[in-house]
């Protein structure tokens, strides 16, 4: 078998293909296009299966995709776990293809789950809409901005950017530039305002048979956008074999150290799926104030964790809930809190010696 590493980059890729036997076949540097991969791949000893290897960086599914369809068996290394690569204190492009390619030889290569290209297009939509929610959330702020500065007072109405609330600061007649400014960012608004809706009505119609996406909206805190979000990022519930691996994967699980006997737990894994870790902790926020399980479980942590660490623990809740819901394919139901206090071994000693004493 012919194992190949590949170093991609934007423009260009290192590529090191090597035998069973350790042999280096091809050692070079190729455009990052399919026609210069295919010439390469064409070039390969004949009647040898290939597999392939790179690196989970930018726009690798473009590579991932052209090899795939090529035959080369590709192969999604996880850049954060590859330590004889991020460790050198020599790095270069033939170096890291050469170490990928041996890796994979070794069948040691730490892999990345690789989607669908449906999922990853589907993917692509939803985390536009994101972003144009977050542009258009950065344009309400300079609107903010600019009626601080002139001293205007808003009207008391819900939402500035609403019909009264827009009706109002098309009346608006401030001094140039600020006046101008305004109008500007008013129109900048409406446009990625109707980009919002064009969007959404695009992740609509992409995610109408996601089985997942039900589910996941009768648990509290989950709308169409958290939904589809969630859905997406985990793909297939499959793949976590218990709900805690869910957990960790969303960042939601606390690090630990632990040596010498004694155990620090720090904070939430900083390696996780970002998308996933804001989902569910935007969810939180929401179930605490709408469902009652979940409002008496935040409300006895808060007295004892504070507020921050208590959401925490309310969105590692609804991970767990949320990996049992899609693992049996089943709707939420909401359920009395009934809080059980663990009863250590050690306190229930020292309480029956205690009362022993009492009695003598």
């Amino acid at each position: 078998m012919i194992h190949v590493g590949i170093d991609h980059g934007k423009k260009f890729s290192h590529v090191v293909a090597m035998m069973d036997s350790g042999e280096v076949c091809f050692d070079g540097r190729l455009a990052s296009t399919a026609e210069a991969f295919r010439e390469f791949y064409e070039g390969l000893p004949a009647g040898e299966p290939v597999q392939s290897v790179l690196e989970a960086g930018w726009n690798w599914g473009v590579l991932y995709d052209a090899i795939e369809d090529l035959g080369m068996e590709p192969k999604l290394a996880n850049p954060a776990k590859t330590r004889v690569i991020g460790a050198s204190f020599i790095k270069t492009d033939r170096i890291d293809a050469t170490a990928l390619a041996q890796l994979l030889k070794a069948g040691m290569v730490p892999l990345v789950h690789v989607p669908a290209k449906e999922v990853r297009d589907r993917k692509n939509l939803l985390r536009h809409r994101f972003w144009l929610v977050r542009l258009q959330t950065s344009i309400k702020n300079r609107v903010h901005s600019i009626l601080d500065r002139n001293h205007v007072r808003a009207p008391e109405v819900s939402d500035v950017f609403g019909n009264r609330g827009r009706a109002w600061l098309n009346t608006l007649d401030l001094r140039d530039p600020d006046g101008k400014l305004l109008r500007s960012h008013l129109a900048l608004f409406d446009m990625v305002r109707a980009q919002i809706r064009e969007t959404q009505q695009w992740v609509e119609e992409a995610l109408k048979e996601n089985a997942y996406v039900p589910i996941l909206q009768s648990m509290p805190g989950f709308g169409e956008t958290l939904a589809a979000l969630v859905a997406l990022e985990i793909d297939t519930v499959e793949r976590f074999a218990a709900p805690e691996k869910l957990c960790a994967y969303s960042g939601l699980a606390c690090s630990t150290y632990s040596s010498g006997g004694r155990t620090y737990h720090g904070g939430l894994i900083p390696t996780s799926n970002s998308h996933l870790r804001f989902a569910f902790v935007e969810a939180a926020w929401v179930a605490v104030r709408v469902s009652p399980y979940f409002g008496a479980f935040y409300r006895r942590l808060k007295a004892r964790r504070g507020a921050n660490k208590a959401i925490g623990a309310v969105a590692r809740k609804l991970c767990e809930i949320a990996f049992h819901c899609l693992k049996k394919r089943r709707f939420y139901e909401e359920r009395v809190y009934q809080f059980k206090p663990v009863r250590h071994e050690f306190q229930s000693g020292r309480l029956e010696r205690h009362l022993a004493g009492s009695r003598g």
